[in-house]
């Protein structure tokens, strides 16, 4: 851990073993046991399978017996739910699937300052990174002027994104807020929507506008976008400007071309950040025309204040089925590739 001062005493006892050991972690008084450990102790349940170890509840004293590399695991894991129910938090099982997972991943970041990062507030609700990449994605925003966040739905990439943007113009580090997409099937079936341009382009900038709902008062939301303070439009519209002062977000950049990705960027004025977000798997462009976001990497890579985030199936976090299918994809289509890379099995005749 990055913080010498434990959030949880512990004692130990010698070895029963040469290869079992056993420690007492004693939580502050402070703690809410229930919260630590879960109704029903369905935490401390998770806690038990995830761990080669006995564990043992008395009071607020845990006692843990088992390998000593799996009993110091369980250590830091309960140190760090101890230290995120002491920013307020509630502690789910998500969140300590969470942490385990951090912990298993050897990570430098303690995994309560990962959870603990508070983005935005509104309404009683915090926007918060929930995996270690989402916090990396965040760190970059912050310190580039120009970042990707490359990964598949559910990833959080845009949603984050535009928390980012909404507390950069609350903060008033930017005078506006910029948000587009391509709309790719425009091109033939705009004409025969019912509607005025704005009410045909609707359902493809749609996602954008929930997002808003969730970090903006609605009420105040009509007037933002009357004043031209916040403005979302489809890609085409960014053509001839230059963007000053601005905070920008292109979704679902994989179904740009590059000619598109190139105007985009181009775009970038004074006092201007850019954020582009799109799943490379999920390219939606007609066939023959290629994703300026497969591209653009290959282009940019070396440049300085350019930062290229990827975000995978483990950073998924809508309902952790999404993960899973997510996962299945990705394996799916890493055999799809191997298949043809060893070609046509070929038969001789008898």
């Amino acid at each position: 851990m990055t913080d010498s001062t434990p959030d949880v005493a512990t004692t130990s006892t010698p070895p029963t073993a040469p290869q079992n050991a056993r420690h007492t972690v004693v939580v502050p008084n402070s703690i809410n046991m229930v919260s630590l450990l879960g109704p029903g102790d369905e935490h401390l349940g998770l806690i038990e399978q995830a761990f080669d170890a006995d564990i043992h509840v008395r009071g607020n004293r845990i006692t843990l017996s088992g390998q000593p590399s799996e009993i110091a695991l369980a250590e830091r894991l309960l140190d760090e739910l101890v230290a995120i129910i002491r920013t307020g938090q509630g502690v789910s099982v998500e969140t300590v699937e969470r942490v385990l997972a951090m912990l298993r991943a050897e990570t430098t970041e303690r995994p309560a300052d990962v959870l603990s990062l508070n983005i935005l507030s509104n309404r009683g609700r915090s926007i918060r990174p929930k995996t270690l990449n989402q916090k990396r994605y965040v760190d970059s925003i912050d310190k580039h002027t120009i970042t990707f966040g490359i990964g598949p739905a559910g990833t959080g990439k845009t949603y984050l994104a535009m928390a980012k943007a909404v507390q950069a113009l609350q903060s008033k580090a930017v005078n506006r807020i910029i948000l587009t997409r391509p709309a790719v099937e425009a091109g033939e079936r705009l004409g025969y929507l019912p509607g005025t341009l704005s009410e045909k382009i609707d359902p493809y900038l749609r996602p954008l506008y929930d997002a808003l709902h969730d970090m903006i008062d609605p009420e105040s939301i009509p007037k933002l976008l009357a004043a031209g303070t916040i403005e979302v439009a489809p890609l085409a519209y960014m053509r001839g400007r230059s963007l000053n002062d601005a905070f920008i977000i292109l979704d679902e950049a994989q179904n740009t071309s590059p000619e598109q990705m190139k105007m985009f960027l181009t775009r970038l004025g004074f006092g201007s950040k850019i954020v582009v977000t799109g799943d490379v798997t999920q390219v939606d462009l007609p066939g023959g025309t290629q994703s300026g976001l497969r591209v653009v990497e290959g282009i940019l890579d070396d440049v300085e204040d350019i930062s290229f985030c990827r975000l995978t199936a483990h950073d998924v976090v809508r309902h952790r089925l999404v993960g899973k299918i997510v996962a299945a994809y990705e394996e799916f289509d890493v055999e799809a590739q191997r298949r043809e890379q060893r070609g046509p099995r070929t038969t001789g005749r008898p």
